[in-house]
């Protein structure tokens, strides 16, 4: 597939772009303070379809929800805010919710899993992760993980619903609630919604990287009995956090050993490749051998 370029026509650098579930639209987070939602097909030129304005600070993340609960989509800020738009009539789009619960800045959010229903995780720099949940009613239902990392949450991630070895055992098929954070004190964290409260999964904290947790990203299982977590950090290191079976220690192994910044980490769908950008504006595709080893299928060209 060739490589297309695309003018968002944003005034300042762009921090996230995401692709909503068709393939159809991507959403661009910028530091104008803007998102703007670009049509994009093989056939024509990329097309500006709308640019949400509603943020007072630099536009750090974008999420789209999954369809099935509409055209919505998250967004978050320097300016503390979260918000969630949703789009009416065709490309008109307004400003359904705004979550002000963190005064500073919230860095990462994602979607949980539909099963899991309509349901946002938030880090931020004053420590605390917040989950927000939609109600039948039209509101929405906040927990908070405190403190999750003290001196600021660089990014979350929902692992997959299906039950760890679901597909080959016994496993329960309720969808289970689980997340990974990753902080400016170096540390990946996993926590799981135990009777309505979070807690931490995982001890002590995974503690491999020596500068600050940068991405984190959850690998989709299948329902296979392993679980799988890719962190980059400042430190140029790519680790790749593996658990055997639900209560086991995780174990961490260095991927790969960039020599500059890692900024983000992403999975394929079926969860056996990873996407690496780093400083060096490089994007980079990583796939786990028979041996275990994981090595570099390609370069993505600019």
């Amino acid at each position: 597939m060739p490589s297309r370029k695309i003018e968002t026509g944003h005034q300042d650098p762009v921090h996230d772009v995401v692709m909503d579930y068709y393939g159809k639209r991507i959403a661009t987070a910028s530091s104008d303070c803007t998102i703007k939602i670009i049509a994009v097909s093989s056939s024509s030129a990329s097309q500006n379809l709308a640019t949400l304005t509603g943020h007072q600070g630099p536009v750090w993340q974008v999420a789209w929800a999954h369809p099935k609960f509409g055209s919505i989509l998250a967004s978050c800020s320097y300016d503390g805010r979260v918000i969630i738009w949703k789009e009416g009539n065709q490309n008109e789009w307004s400003q359904a919710h705004v979550f002000n619960d963190h005064k500073v800045s919230v860095n990462s959010i994602a979607w949980a899993p539909h099963e899991l229903g309509l349901c946002l995780a938030c880090g931020s720099s004053d420590g605390n992760i917040s989950v927000y949940t939609a109600r039948t009613d039209g509101g929405w239902d906040t927990a908070r993980i405190d403190q999750a990392h003290p001196v600021g949450v660089t990014s979350v991630s929902w692992a997959p619903p299906m039950a760890p070895g679901s597909l080959v055992g016994y496993g329960q098929f309720d969808p289970i609630q689980k997340l990974v954070s990753g902080g400016c004190d170096s540390n990946v964290k996993v926590w799981k919604l135990y009777n309505g409260n979070w807690k931490m999964d995982c001890f002590p904290a995974l503690h491999m990287h020596t500068d600050w947790v940068r991405d984190v990203a959850w690998a989709p299982n299948l329902g296979l009995p392993k679980s799988t977590i890719a962190s980059a950090s400042q430190d140029g290191t790519v680790i790749i956090w593996t658990v055997a079976k639900e209560g086991d220690q995780w174990e961490g192994k260095v991927l790969n050993d960039f020599k500059t910044p890692v900024w983000r980490v992403s999975w394929s769908l079926t969860g056996n490749i990873l996407a690496v950008s780093d400083g060096n504006n490089n994007v980079t595709l990583w796939k786990e051998a028979v041996d275990g080893e994981w090595q570099q299928v390609t370069t993505v060209e600019p």
